[in-house]
This record gives C-alpha cells, structure tokens and sequence, in this order.
C-alpha cells in the first residue's frame, strides 16, 4: 500500500516538473474572439487589457456604462465594450446578435461577473439569495447557453468559469455566495463531461480572497444588514454578536493577506490561451491551502473553521435554550 502510494506520489510531482520546465505552447489569437463579462473592474477588466495586448478580438462586457469610456480608451480598435447586465436577457439578446453579426465562431467565453455577499441565514432573506444566485449562477449559465452555438462551430474553442474556494469549502456567513459557486462548479464539470464529444473545453478559476472591490466593505454590509432585521432575529442574536462579527472581518487574516489578482488574471490567460488548458486552477496559497482542508473529514473542517471564527459568541437565544 505505502509503496502505491509512494508511487503516485511520484508519477504527480514528475508529471508537475515536467509541465514547468515544458510547458506546453498557446494558440495563434490572430482573427480569435473572446466574450468577457464583469469587465468594469477586477479580473475582468485585467484579462480584458491582457488579452487584447496579446491579439484578440475581445468583447468586454460592463454592467456600469459609465465605465465604457475608460475601458475603450485603454483597449485597441479590435475591442468591442458594450453594456451588458448577464441577469437581463434582453442585454444577453442584444450582445449575442451584436457579436453573431461580426463573426460566426466565438472562440472563448469567459463568465467573470460577480456579485459578493455575507450574512448568516437565519438574517438574510430567501429574495437576497435568489439576487446572489442570478448574477454568480444562472446569469452564467444563460451566457453559456446563449453563446454555446457560436462556440462549438470549432474545435478547442472554450469557456472559462470563474469560481472560487468558496465552491468547494463553506463558511460561516457566506451562504449566498457559497451556494452560487457550488453550482458554477457543478455546471462546469456537467458541461465539460456532455461537451467534450465536440471538442469543447471547460475550466474552472478557484480563487481565494484576492486584492479586488468584492473583499471590501464587509462591515457595513453586516451593520446595513443588521438595521434592516426584524426585532425578533435582533433579540435572538444580540447587539454584541454583531460587533463580534465585524471585529471578526477587521482581523480575519485571509483577507488581511488577500493576494494579488495578477495571479488570477495569469489563469484566466493561460485557460483562453494555451494548447492544454488546466480543468482546475488554483492561483494563489489560500486556494490550495483551502482545497487541503476541504478534502479532511467533515468534523475537522467544521472544528478548524469555528476555531478561527472569534465572533462566534453564543446568541442571547441560544443562552436562553429550553433543556430537558
């Protein structure tokens, strides 16, 4: 047993070295065009700029129109910025026959937009779920429907997905954005298994807390969040829980840490760029260290994560529980 292990371990860190110090070629981009949603800021605005550099014909997709102006005057003549909201169809309609008329092969699709959120269940409403999950999930999904005819019509053509640890690990007070990238994840590996018969290649981008506007602002979300309660999930919880809690995220030390998103943007290159595609990318330590505690036991995962959750102070309710 140790001995197959050993062996494996072996075969994967050759396989590794081998990749570094071979790594395989990437594509001609000359006359290829690629779709980016969420170009406004981040990730996408920085593959945007990247691969336009590199040859590309890209369509940036901007959810603010305020931000075409800048985006425009940055990108070459190639590039297309247009206003694109991925949880409205019309927008999706109109991009689809605005690129559909100026070429017929779409040669990479890369759904980046993102919305983050934080907030415990038991305060946060089914609605403000269902708005998370129609920009991170199904906004992807209609994308990749709607663009899936243009990008089988050649071989090797691609869609990138951009997930995140959180589609693979939850954690406290995320349950929004966790459930809309375990679905992303989940789509991906469907797509990816029922295309692979046209030559369709998927990958999936599983980023940590990375240096980007969607790490920002979490205390205030949390006291806006906490004003809009009802008084008796007020009353459940208390005020103290509350300051716990944005104590937590002033101190939590992944997003002290939070990397650079040039790593991402890396990823995002190599997925639309090179001849062998990764299925899965993990830019960054926090992703692969995340990915290790996820693959332990369950009941190690949830001590580790309430070790480091300092907030979790017990409720006025749960002090006050009913015992037999």
């Amino acid at each position: 047993m140790y001995f197959i292990i050993g062996f494996l371990v072996l075969v994967y860190i050759s396989y590794r070295l081998y990749q570094h110090f071979f790594p395989s070629p990437d594509i001609n981009p000359t006359g290829k065009y690629v779709l980016i949603s969420g170009c406004d800021t981040g990730f996408g605005y920085g593959l945007a700029i990247e691969l336009d550099k590199q040859g590309f014909n890209v369509f940036a997709g901007i959810y603010n129109p305020n931000n075409k102006d800048k985006l425009t005057s940055i990108l070459s003549s190639r590039a297309t910025v247009f206003k694109l909201d991925i949880t409205q169809t019309e927008d999706i309609d109109l991009a689809y026959e605005m690129i559909s008329s100026k070429t017929k092969v779409l040669y990479a699709l890369v759904n980046n937009a993102g919305v983050g959120s934080y907030g415990y269940i038991d305060w946060i409403s089914v609605d403000s779920i269902r708005q998370v999950m129609d920009v991170n999930f199904f906004g992807h999904v209609t994308m990749t429907k709607k663009f899936l005819p243009l990008l089988i019509m050649r071989k090797d053509s691609r869609v990138v997905n951009i997930c995140s640890v959180a589609g693979f690990i939850s954690a406290p007070g995320m349950v929004s954005y966790n459930c809309s990238k375990y679905a992303l994840e989940s789509f991906s590996d469907c797509l990816r298994r029922e295309m692979s018969i046209w030559d369709l290649r998927v990958s999936i981008i599983e980023p940590g807390f990375m240096k980007t506007a969607i790490v920002e602002g979490h205390d205030k979300t949390l006291h806006v969040l906490w004003n809009e309660l009802e008084n008796d999930v007020k009353d459940r919880w208390g005020e103290e829980h509350l300051v716990k809690q944005v104590e937590e995220l002033s101190n939590n030390l992944l997003i002290k840490f939070a990397e650079n998103p040039n790593k991402v943007i890396n990823a995002l290159k190599h997925a639309v760029m090179n001849t062998k595609p990764q299925i899965r990318y993990r830019p960054g330590w926090q992703s692969n260290v995340m990915f290790v505690l996820s693959q332990c036991p369950a009941w190690l995962v949830d001590f580790a994560i309430n070790k480091f959750n300092t907030g979790a102070i017990t409720p006025i309710g749960a002090r006050n529980q009913l015992k037999d």
